[in-house]
């Protein structure tokens, strides 16, 4: 882990709000190989969008992996007061899960998908799903097969988001789509499943396009959480300035953590917690966005 990661994992974890969902403390998963997971801590509270981001063989999947119930783990672990290990089968009825690769067989049609959730989940909602697919262009006797990858999507988030979850996972729901469909996809998350009640927790490497809905952010690096904060925290605790040449030495005296070439020789500076104050003089201040800060404290990963 470089200096800057170092330093922003030592800040303390952004403050408990509302119920805990996802409790994890000195979660660590071995390989034969590999440590995926490395002691490491994190909270996730009822009713946030949690954005779980890292660089590929950070330890996302195997997060992902843990809270679903699909590996076993050293350490701590609840979700929803529930241990994944021994009550898997319970707590399934209060989550829902979406991978990039879908996992429909080909040969069913769309009615026969809901006819099984129906069947299958008592917290399946079937008017709610069919409305859903009201808005699309599937019908109802068409097989998995004969459709495009965005209309799986489409199918598998009717379906998901038709059963009253408390927990809804999304392991890159959107990749592979075009920007159209990826957009609607989380539109649709928004205006048609969440609310105070649920959460939802997003790993993927689009980070732009769901910046504008999450609440909470967790990168990860190397098995180990790099960054807690929430959005507003994020706002207060970091800043862009556009530096020119001239500025460039102060503005180096003031430790930032990352530092970039902008244009017309000018320089962008990363600051954590560093006073508004002396960086007004600096130059142009702004908010970085996830994916600038993402950067910056990931920066040697793939040295």
């Amino acid at each position: 882990m470089n200096v800057a990661a170092e330093a922003i994992a030592e800040q303390p974890a952004h403050p408990a709000g509302s119920e805990t969902v996802v409790q994890a403390h000195g979660l660590t998963k071995r390989y034969k190989n590999a440590v995926a997971l490395d002691g490491t801590d994190f909270r996730i509270g009822q009713g946030r969008i949690v954005g779980l981001i890292g660089p590929n063989g950070a330890g996302k999947t195997t997060a992902l992996k843990a809270i679903l119930g699909l590996t076993d783990f050293e350490g701590e672990l609840a979700v929803l007061g529930m241990d994944p290990r021994r009550q898997r089968p319970q707590l399934m009825r209060e989550v829902c899960f979406i991978a990039d690769v879908a996992t429909l067989p080909r040969w069913i049609r769309v009615q026969e998908a809901i006819d099984f959730v129906a069947g299958v989940h008592p917290r399946f909602d079937r008017a709610k799903c069919e409305r859903f697919l009201a808005r699309t262009k599937l019908r109802a006797n068409q097989k998995v097969r004969e459709m495009s990858k965005g209309m799986i999507v489409q199918l598998h988030l009717a379906i998901v988001m038709a059963i009253d979850a408390r927990l809804l996972v999304l392991d890159e729901p959107t990749l592979g789509l075009d920007i159209l469909y990826r957009k609607q996809f989380y539109q649709s998350l928004l205006e048609d499943y969440f609310d105070e009640n649920k959460t939802i927790l997003i790993t993927t490497h689009q980070v732009e396009e769901v910046e504008h809905i999450l609440t909470d952010l967790l990168f990860i690096r190397d098995g180990k959480i790099a960054l807690s904060a929430t959005m507003d925290e994020m706002g207060a605790r970091f800043a862009e300035v556009l530096v020119g040449a001239g500025q460039v030495a102060a503005a180096r005296a003031l430790n930032p953590i990352d530092e970039r070439a902008a244009v017309f020789g000018k320089s962008i500076f990363l600051y954590d917690s560093a006073d508004p104050e002396q960086l007004a003089q600096l130059g142009e201040v702004k908010r970085p966005s996830v994916s600038d800060l993402f950067v910056a404290i990931m920066k040697g990963t793939y040295a």
